[in-house]
């Protein structure tokens, strides 16, 4: 047995760039007991290169049995389908370009029930949080064994019907709880199997938050295996692409639930053997440690709760990718806010030794972008003995963002607007959190929209990237004194137009309320959408070949500025050849 195990970790399926999950993301919990305000906060970057970056709006409606569990798909459109509200229909593209694998009806068997309503949630390429407040957060691990889907039930193999892209999709639009959620979620991967990579979904509510961690197993009868641990409350939680639980405690049912094959599958793969191995350590069970390279995982975690409670003076070196140097869960310094989680999604480790917006590798201007090339592999490759040429940092705020959300319920505020998702398009640092209440019926079309293969000037993605692309000409510059005191504005307005609303919904039957928060959420995202634009317009000349060129004061062209040359900084130049340049006539 342990010959097969070694096969398959050296046989580890890496899946085509179009059909492969592709997300290493960062995701967090902010208990309530954490929070500034009582919220209870579930937080997540999809970090997925140029997938589908599109967030939708599920509806609500009766389940007539012919909805459809897909596999998961990385490109535009993740899914196309009329069965699950106009969001998901994109007629340009064919109906079903992604493979179908199980009917509804069948899951329905394990709710025991009959056509089921569907509850409705925003959804992108994992689900969000539906209108009960049920939230979902999501990151992706090595896994030893990481198998492609299979529906067939005749080839003698296990079914593996589920990722946790329709996994999570499942859970908002049948459970309200966390606890719920986690119990369902469980029993479909028993039941139909699991499939790809290892998986952790964050899945909050108002009351309680759990880490719900998951893998595929090499064998027919124990297939899929998964384990749950409640985050307590009070404490602050963080998952950077490498599975965070680590002993499994048995009988503690309030604060831990696992797979009842976990034991006898590991057991029988001869993974582990409690009686040889002591407890069972769910990472070095099932994992081969760290996503990508050493440190890709374990320096956002340390940088996160460094940031979070710098009085733990966690270390940012560890002995290995095992280690137990960074504990699960931890209090915060002080109680945070969403702006205090906008701002560690933003991150590049200023201020530490890794800081990316310094040294040769970030150019003359600062910026922290480190592009992938051939010499760095593929991002998602968890290949053991790859070979390495070398590795840059990987911070929170990374260059394929696709988009961040924090989600947030906040129970002091009227029913209407206690749960919003704060949903940010394209990379954190430079992106502007817009909220949109769960229990909202419609959705601005431009946040649902967008193609990351074609540009389009009515998707609020593309604004928001073409900004960020844009920013890189001088990135401290146009960061410092365009992009973040128009974030700033834009976000403590909002935050404050929030409390407003709160205060006029009091008053109000719970109709006009939902027309209430339908309208503002149209209005303020369209002000954002469009105000990047102006943004996006600004930059383009102020910052045009190199100069800072400000426009005229029309009212009084005495006024008029003349452009301003950059250059380089005289550090960086210092590091170029341009002391070699030509500077007299003879031969250096």
């Amino acid at each position: 047995m342990k010959n097969l195990y070694l096969c398959f970790l050296s046989l580890m399926i890496i899946w085509t760039i179009s059909n492969s999950p592709a997300y290493s993301c960062t995701t967090m919990i902010i208990t309530k007991g954490a929070s500034a305000d009582g919220s209870m906060m579930i937080a997540h970057s999809d970090d997925d290169e140029l997938g589908d970056q599109r967030m939708i709006l599920v509806p609500s409606h009766q389940q007539r049995g012919f909805r459809k569990v897909y596999a998961e798909h990385y490109r535009y459109p993740r899914i196309n389908t009329t069965d699950r509200g106009n969001g998901y229909y994109t007629a340009d593209f064919p109906l079903t370009p992604v493979l179908y694998l199980l009917d509804y009806k069948e899951v329905w068997k394990i709710l025991g029930r009959e056509n089921p309503n569907s509850y409705a949630y925003y959804d992108g390429n994992y689900g969000i949080m539906n209108e009960y407040n049920l939230m979902i957060g999501e990151c992706t691990n090595a896994g030893k064994y990481e198998p492609e889907p299979n529906a067939n039930r005749e080839e003698g193999k296990p079914l593996r019907v589920f990722y946790t892209s329709e996994l999570s999709r499942l859970a908002l639009e049948n459970c309200k709880t966390a606890r719920e959620a986690i119990v369902f979620m469980g029993a479909l991967i028993e039941k139909f199997g699991y499939y790809s990579t290892g998986e952790t979904l964050l899945v909050g509510d108002v009351n309680e938050s759990w880490v719900f961690e998951m893998c595929a197993l090499p064998d027919n009868k124990y297939h899929s295996v998964w384990v749950a641990k409640r985050v307590p409350d009070g404490e602050f939680f963080v998952a950077a692409n490498e599975f965070r639980i680590r002993y499994i405690e048995k009988n503690n049912p309030t604060d831990f639930l696992y797979s009842q094959y976990l034991i006898p599958g590991l057991k029988k793969l001869g993974w582990w053997d409690e009686v040889k191995n002591g407890p069972i350590d769910w990472l070095k069970a099932i994992s081969p440690g760290e996503y990508n390279h050493p440190y890709y995982s374990l320096r956002r975690v340390w940088r996160v709760l460094d940031r979070v409670n710098p009085d733990l003076g966690l270390s940012p070196w560890v002995e290995n990718g095992f280690t137990f140097a960074y504990p699960f869960s931890v209090k915060p310094k002080s109680k945070l806010t969403h702006l205090d989680v906008f701002s560690l999604y933003r991150d590049h480790y200023e201020g530490t030794p890794f800081d990316m917006t310094k040294g040769i590798g970030a150019g003359p201007y600062g910026d922290p972008t480190r592009f992938v090339g051939p010499y760095d592999g593929n991002q998602n490759d968890v290949t053991i003995g790859k070979k390495m040429y070398g590795a840059w940092e990987r911070p929170v705020s990374v260059f394929y963002q696709g988009y961040t959300f924090v989600c947030q319920v906040r129970p002091d505020a009227p029913e209407m607007t206690q749960g919003l998702v704060w949903f940010g398009p394209d990379v954190s640092s430079t992106t502007c959190f817009v909220p949109f209440f769960s229990k909202c019926t419609e959705l601005n079309p431009s946040f649902q929209s967008g193609n990351p293969q074609q540009f389009d000037r009515t998707s609020a993605w593309w604004v928001f990237n073409f900004v960020n692309n844009w920013s890189r000409l001088n990135f401290q510059q146009i960061t410092k004194s365009d992009i973040k005191p128009l974030q700033s504005k834009m976000e403590q307005g909002l935050t404050n137009g929030v409390k407003e609303l709160d205060e006029k919904l009091n008053t109000l039957a719970k109709e006009d309320a939902l027309n209430q928060i339908n309208r503002w959420c149209f209005e303020n995202s369209s002000l954002i959408f469009k105000s990047w634009w102006v943004l996006a317009d600004v930059i383009i000349a102020k910052y045009s070949d190199g100069y800072i060129n400000l426009p005229d004061n029309k009212s009084d062209p005495k006024e008029a500025v003349d452009p301003r040359m950059i250059g380089y900084p005289s550090v960086w130049l210092d590091a170029t050849n341009y002391k070699m340049g030509p500077t007299g006539y003879e031969m250096k």
